[in-house]
């Protein structure tokens, strides 16, 4: 085989409809657009969400709500989670990297850590937020929670 010898599959190439070369061709005239009309003109495109005039759906409903574009959304970590990780793999200290690197969280998530659950390991923690029941719960077992500074 070389690569002369190549050729697509048998009827997998058509060939292109040749629209408006002349009456012989069969295909002149109108060139299949039909008699007259917007579509039949050069340069025609029909506007997203036209509706033949009547008052298009983005325009007949009605705009509410409210994107904030300053929103911090936070992974929770729930202190069940934080038990077993201590259960498991034998942690004291748990920060991003550590959650990361066990498949918890992707590396640009922020993490934020919630009260549900029992805790009896002690721990030290190292989140992007904690809850004010979380701390005193992880604080109360002989461990520690750290929150860096939010920038303004």
């Amino acid at each position: 085989m070389k690569l002369n010898n190549l050729t697509p599959a048998k009827g997998s190439i058509k060939t292109s409809k040749r629209i408006g070369r002349g009456e012989g061709s069969g295909k002149g005239g109108t060139a299949t657009k039909g008699h007259k009309g917007q579509k039949s003109r050069s340069g025609y495109s029909k506007k997203n969400g036209f509706e033949g005039g009547q008052m298009p759906i983005q325009r007949r409903v009605p705009k509410f709500g409210f994107k904030n574009p300053n929103r911090v959304e936070y992974k929770a970590i729930n202190l069940d989670v934080l038990q077993t990780l201590a259960d498991n793999k034998k942690a004291k200290k748990i920060d991003k990297a550590f959650l990361v690197a066990n498949g918890i969280l992707s590396k640009n998530d922020l993490f934020k850590v919630l009260s549900r659950g029992e805790l009896s390991a002690s721990l030290e923690v190292v989140a992007d937020a904690c809850s004010k029941k979380a701390k005193e719960i992880i604080e109360s077992k002989g461990g520690s929670v750290s929150v860096p500074e939010k920038k303004k």
